[in-house]
């Protein structure tokens, strides 16, 4: 393929630019922009649609970077500015040796799978986008199948997110649904097709604590907004509330702590069932 090359701020470059740091004309053009080697590495991995590798166009390339630019034939190849890559980077630390332009997959939850040890987690309503890959990377570890985001808050497509995955956002399926109902009529669904999940809401006044409650079930995590908590319709929809024990003066854990300490009992729950 041949090759682009950008040397100055151009309508392409800014193009680009719109992709990092512009949400709507992010999803409008169903595109973003993957920093890191390893989050890149795990795009290609898992079969995202690489749709542009954008590459330092006065670098040697590491044999990485070479092999990424081979094995992704029908991907446009980007040679850049230093400078120009360097803000597109947003590395403190100079400049990535080469960034990837991915295509969205659907905000469907049918991507989500749903087998009958299904663990899966909403974020309710988020406000930062690292938290939201926070999360994600911890649903990855502890073997969720899924992760919903709710309400139009942050994105899961933002760069901070994506970074803060450190590539597990390509490994698990990430989907935005407009509202909790949307989520309630999909559990609905699970259900009657003969996976009975469970609605677990987390709350500093649970109705258990999350060790005395069965996580080996098919169960739905509820995590919510970072501010605010869980909204009333979330709290509506969950079959049961459970709360995370605390021994310091804190009342409650961050989202995304709260999100891992719930992913990590399940998953030494049902580690010791099949022990």
């Amino acid at each position: 393929m041949a090759v682009t090359r950008i040397t100055s701020r151009n309508a392409r470059f800014q193009v680009l630019q719109t992709l990092l740091h512009n949400r709507t004309k992010r999803h409008r053009a169903g595109e973003f922009i993957v920093q890191g080697v390893r989050p890149v590495s795990m795009a290609v991995q898992f079969g995202w649609d690489i749709r542009a590798l954008l590459y330092d166009a006065e670098r040697s390339l590491s044999s990485w970077a070479r092999g990424l630019l081979a094995g992704n034939p029908t991907a446009e190849q980007i040679a850049m500015a230093p400078g120009l890559l360097a803000e597109l980077s947003e590395k403190a630390d100079g400049t990535a040796e080469i960034l990837a332009v991915v295509a969205m997959r659907p905000d469907d939850l049918e991507r989500i799978p749903v087998p009958h040890d299904f663990l899966g987690v909403v974020f309710d309503r988020p406000t930062q986008p690292g938290n939201i890959g926070s999360i994600v990377r911890s649903a990855d570890a502890f073997g969720a199948h899924g992760v919903i985001t709710t309400g139009h808050a942050a994105d899961a497509y933002d760069p901070k997110s994506v970074r803060a995955s450190t590539g597990s956002f390509f490994a698990t399926p990430v989907v935005r649904a407009a509202s909790p109902r949307d989520v309630a009529a999909w559990v609905e669904t699970q259900r009657s097709g003969g996976v009975p999940v469970t609605v677990v809401a987390t709350d500093e006044h649970g109705d258990a604590g999350v060790a005395e409650f069965d996580l080996t079930q098919p169960v739905l995590l509820l995590i919510g907004n970072e501010t605010a908590g869980l909204s009333n319709t979330w709290r509506d929809i969950a079959d049961v509330t459970v709360s995370i024990p605390m021994a310091g003066s804190a009342s409650s854990l961050n989202a995304a702590g709260a999100a891992t300490v719930m992913l990590y009992e399940a998953h030494r729950q049902r580690s010791a069932r099949g022990a």
